[in-house]
């Protein structure tokens, strides 16, 4: 019983062509081979450093959410304890502040967005600041279920960043009881495809393959041609200019 776990960045269109970086990141750490950590962020495009600050939350918050895993020593009750939301946060901030100093920048240059998660045989916590999206499936269920409704803000193309003075107020965190044993998080270049807009709903055609494609790799993470070319193809990329980032994950037990 472990996870699968697949995980991609493809710079978009835009950046392309004003020759900036990919200013997305995703990580992920495995627990006893039954619980799974992972993360995304993605850069501010108007901030300098961005995608350094996106690999610096991604990094912090996989550290914390570690750390708080061995309050459990291993063993995982029906809900999770003393999860604190807010101590997670300050630490990222922290962390690129001090990064800001050694780089003589201003911290808002390291802005970017975080979704987070942990995820048990019994529960998920769920962490998200800014948009992008967490989609997740039950075990015996068809459906894909977004977990939190993106973050736009009040005008186009504005959401908030982990660096943002409501970054704290903003914070969506979630318990999710139960046993899911598919997980995807994604940055925002793939809302338009994978999310309906009108009623925030998980695109079940986006998913599934996805999905089936964990299923049916034997390492997925070894074999990535199917991921980097989906994420590098000529019909994505006509339909969205942004960085795309995809973390998938499958536990092993629910296709055995």
């Amino acid at each position: 019983m472990s996870w699968k776990v697949s995980f991609d960045s493809s710079i978009g269109v835009q950046h392309q062509k004003l020759q900036m970086p990919c200013q997305d990141y995703s990580a992920y750490s495995l627990v006893n081979n039954e619980v799974i950590i992972g993360a995304v962020a993605d850069g501010a495009g108007s901030a300098k450093l961005s995608h350094q600050g996106a690999e610096l939350a991604v990094t912090k918050a996989i550290e914390y959410l570690t750390s708080y895993l061995d309050n459990f020593q291993g063993t995982y009750p029906k809900n999770p304890i003393n999860f604190e939301q807010n101590q997670l946060l300050t630490i990222i901030v922290d962390y690129l502040n001090e990064k800001a100093e050694s780089e003589n920048c201003l911290l808002k240059d390291l802005a970017c967005t975080l979704i987070a998660f942990i995820a048990t045989p019994k529960w998920i916590i769920a962490i998200q600041i800014g948009d992008g999206f967490l989609v997740i499936r039950e075990q015996e269920k068809e459906e894909y279920q977004l977990v939190f409704k993106p973050d736009k803000g009040e005008y186009a193309n504005e959401t908030t960043f982990v660096t943002s003075d409501e970054a704290i107020t903003q914070m969506k965190v979630k318990v999710i009881k139960g046993y899911y044993p598919f997980i995807c998080a994604a940055t925002d270049g793939l809302e338009k495809v994978a999310i309906k807009e009108k009623d925030w709903l998980a695109f079940p055609p986006f998913f599934k393959p996805l999905e089936e494609y964990l299923i049916s790799t034997e390492n997925p993470e070894n074999d990535k041609s199917y991921l980097v070319d989906f994420l590098n193809s000529e019909r994505l990329n006509a339909r969205t200019h942004d960085d795309k980032t995809l973390l998938l994950c499958l536990h092993h037990s629910s296709h055995q």
